[in-house]
């Protein structure tokens, strides 16, 4: 097949083929009513196959080249100094976390017993990486309609112990982060933030526009198919600072010492001849641990994935924002029955859900309600873990002794334990799709007694 070709020539046409194949047979089929509308799903085209393929035919298979594009890309994409790639958003968390627990970073390094603020009406890869290292996580409670961390409950969750603040921005939509950055500030304590459902969004903070993820000392991101843009699994730990990045970057290779990427050796010269704690002179630097890491890389294909999606996200986020409004605006006459979702004063969201609750009283309970919706065709999704506090990872966390700590009564994250549930504006969905959610859920809340 390839006779007479370069290998140029031959991948080429390997590349005219697979842009083929996708538009025959992987192009996006119309909506029909009746079929079901999932709340998220995977939007692309020829280029991220085509990049795929390429990647795949590389058969680097590790991180590679497409991975240094798209660190270096992403990072411009959203103004921060430092990118690095990891396997899934979970992992860019815990990397994120355990950077803060490094003895590199000296008396502000995150220690077992160390308390750090978070929300627990939180998804779960938020608040373990704190309980898997022995911290105490804080749990202050939420504000509704903006679904996030009632700042009003940070001086009060403060103590000798806190180090650290570890929020999401949920849903898309930012938190205070004009208050709790004050807050994080004035206190010297570290602020992450888990931008895995919020990439897109901005913030004006100090007169500046910025996006979420880019404020607080370290921001982590996630490109799971449900998200903003995807990579199949992948994630992504961005910052500012120059030594949380040398952290980032060895806790994510093994806890090496040396920073030559993959497949070179020796950039500095100097790779045989220092010492390092009590190895042998001139110990191999490629094999010198300055952590307790991990293997949280990702492989090129998927990174070829990425580079391709993150061309699209700019029109991903409008049509999040678009479906979001036209969900909003559709809805807006039956707020007497449902709270409808609010944008963070200051921000300008990009949207991953949007976000109802049932209200007390109301015949449309969440239950009854959510059944409604998902036997008509549309599919629903609780707010995460509603109230950490009440799942089961958390009574093997009493009975073992761990501990932590909760800010009042939780009473607004109560309610979106009970009452909440949020629907799907992925840039999949065409304006029909969206009419269709608007017209399940009135008539839901009309039919239900």
């Amino acid at each position: 097949m390839f006779e007479n070709m370069s290998e140029a020539q031959a991948r080429a046409q390997i590349l005219a083929m697979a842009t083929a194949y996708c538009n025959r047979f992987l192009a996006p089929k119309p909506y029909s009513k009746g079929q079901r509308i999932a709340y998220a799903s995977r939007v692309f085209d020829s280029k991220e196959l085509s990049n795929l393929v390429d990647s795949a035919l590389d058969f680097w298979l590790t991180a590679g080249r497409y991975t240094d594009a798209f660190e270096a890309q992403f990072s411009k994409a959203l103004g921060s100094a430092f990118c690095s790639l990891v396997n899934s958003g979970s992992s860019a968390n815990l990397l994120a976390f355990m950077a803060l627990t490094s003895p590199l970073l000296g008396e502000r390094a995150v220690r077992r017993g160390d308390e750090v603020i978070t929300v627990a009406a939180a998804f779960p890869t938020t608040v373990a990486p704190i309980v898997q290292f022995g911290a105490v996580p804080v749990l202050v409670d939420i504000t509704i309609p903006q679904y996030n961390a009632d700042t009003a409950m940070l001086e009060a969750a403060l103590s000798e112990k806190t180090k650290a603040v570890f929020l999401a921005h949920s849903l898309g939509n930012p938190f205070d982060l004009k208050t709790v950055k004050r807050f994080c500030d004035r206190h010297r304590l570290w602020l992450i933030e888990d931008n895995c459902d919020a990439l897109g969004s901005k913030y004006t903070i100090d007169g500046a526009e910025k996006f979420t993820g880019t404020v607080g000392d370290i921001g982590t991101s996630s490109f799971y198919p449900a998200h903003h843009m995807t990579m199949g699994e992948g994630g992504a730990v961005y910052t500012d600072n120059p030594l949380l990045h040398k952290i980032i970057r060895s806790m994510r290779d093994w806890g090496r010492d040396c920073v030559c990427p993959g497949g070179k050796d020796n950039l500095c010269g100097r790779r045989f001849d220092r010492q390092y704690g009590e190895l042998p002179l001139g110990y191999d630097h490629k094999y010198v641990y300055s952590h307790f890491g991990y293997n949280l890389k990702v492989t090129d294909m998927q990174a070829a994935i990425g580079c391709a999606q993150l061309e699209k996200l700019p029109a991903f986020v409008e049509r999040r924002r678009r479906n979001w409004q036209r969900l909003r605006n559709g809805l807006s006459d039956v707020q007497d029955r449902l709270i409808l979702p609010e944008p963070a004063p200051s921000s300008t969201p990009s949207w991953f859900g949007f976000t109802l609750t049932c209200k007390d009283g109301a015949p449309a309970t969440r239950s009854r309600l959510t059944q409604f919706i998902e036997s008509n065709g549309v599919q629903t999704r609780a707010l995460f873990a509603g109230n950490i506090v009440k799942h089961p990872c958390f009574d093997e966390m009493r009975q073992a002794g761990y501990g932590y700590r909760v800010v009042g009564a939780l009473e607004a994250t109560d309610m979106a334990l009970n009452s909440t549930f949020w629907l799907g504006v992925y840039p999949g969905m065409t304006d029909e799709m969206v009419d269709r959610m608007v017209e399940v859920v009135k008539d839901g809340v009309r039919q239900i007694k």
